[in-house]
């Protein structure tokens, strides 16, 4: 189990965690709440239900990393975009944007409170901790998993696996060579975690 997820009898997953990759993957998780924001807090006395339908923006965002996370639902990035489906992605985004992200921040919260809760262990334990997560926890760690490695990828200028050949070969000294060794810890860990959620 050292590394990678397995699953375990109930339908979860657990994996062996060390306290630096615990500090990273928070560190990390962290990081991604901050750049998704906080999200809209209710109004004091406006109506609960009308916060449900408040519209989003309309605009993609400027980040790349965050243009990765909240796509355009109907333009294709590698060709020429069409008016008419920039119209309608504009007018998807404003309906779904603000619930994609708020869904996004909850997962990373799961994340930061699954780690937080190993902490306690810690102090008796050994060098290695075990994470269990049950099946809905393991979702939202995939959720995390995927959007981290999406972030770390659009930094690195990742736009497929083909294209990324080079950075695996990286030199120890190259300032990037820290962002692919994650990128592909990090994949490592989503490939195992859907392994354990396939029937």
């Amino acid at each position: 189990m050292p590394g990678y997820f397995e699953a375990v009898p109930g339908g979860g997953a657990a994996v062996a965690l060390d306290p630096v990759e615990t500090s990273i993957l928070r560190s990390l998780a962290v990081q991604l709440l901050e750049m998704i924001g906080p999200g809209d807090e209710p109004v004091e006395g406006e109506d609960p239900l009308a916060a449900l339908f408040a519209e989003g923006p309309s605009e993609a965002p400027a980040d790349p990393a965050l243009a990765r996370l909240f796509p355009e639902a109907y333009v294709d990035p590698r060709s020429e975009p069409d008016a008419e489906l920039l119209a309608a992605s504009a007018e998807f985004r404003r309906f779904t944007e603000n619930d994609l992200r708020t869904r996004k921040r909850e997962d990373a919260l799961s994340v930061v409170r699954s780690l937080d809760a190993l902490a306690p262990a810690a102090a008796g334990a050994g060098p290695g901790l075990v994470l269990k997560l049950d099946a809905d926890a393991s979702r939202r760690w995939l959720g995390t998993l995927n959007d981290l490695r999406l972030t770390i990828a659009s930094r690195l200028e990742i736009t497929d696996e083909d294209g990324s050949d080079e950075l695996y070969s990286l030199p120890d000294d190259d300032p990037r060579k820290p962002m692919v060794m994650a990128y592909l810890w990090l994949g490592g860990l989503q490939e195992t975690l859907v392994d354990t959620l396939l029937p």
